[in-house]
């Protein structure tokens, strides 16, 4: 069984909110919690990432999720080609861990353009029918 949801969120600091509750509703209603705290961490990462650096001229971002049996696919589109870089440990700015943080909790991650403008960035995730543990 395969599904798949999407949603668009407006440019505005509440939209994370929105986002995560958006991604968590949809994993329970697809009977996939079992890394629903992982999904949703990301979920706030990506969007805030979009919102803040990929939201140019006032477009917002865009959550798009996909799953099967096996894998949840989370994928946040924004308006801007610029691609986001993780930043390392070692890094003197508490700011822009974000994708580090994406890498340690998802299975895959990666970055593709979105024609005719922007990117995305989309996680991947191992996951089972059922409840977290």
């Amino acid at each position: 069984m395969t599904e798949q949801t999407q949603r668009f969120f407006e440019p505005r600091p509440e939209s994370i909110g929105q986002a995560r509750k958006f991604a968590t509703e949809a994993l329970a209603e697809w009977g996939l919690e079992s890394r629903v705290e992982d999904i949703r961490l990301c979920v706030s990462e990506l969007a805030t990432n979009a919102l803040v650096h990929g939201a140019v001229d006032g477009h917002g971002f865009r959550v798009k999720l996909d799953a099967d049996e096996e894998v949840v696919r989370l994928e946040v589109h924004d308006s801007c080609r610029q691609r986001p870089k993780a930043r390392q440990a070692a890094d003197a700015d508490t700011s822009g861990r974000g994708l580090t943080l994406v890498s340690v909790l998802a299975d895959g991650w990666g970055v593709q353009d979105s024609p005719p403008s922007g990117k995305f960035v989309w996680s991947c995730f191992k996951a089972t029918r059922g409840t977290a543990s």
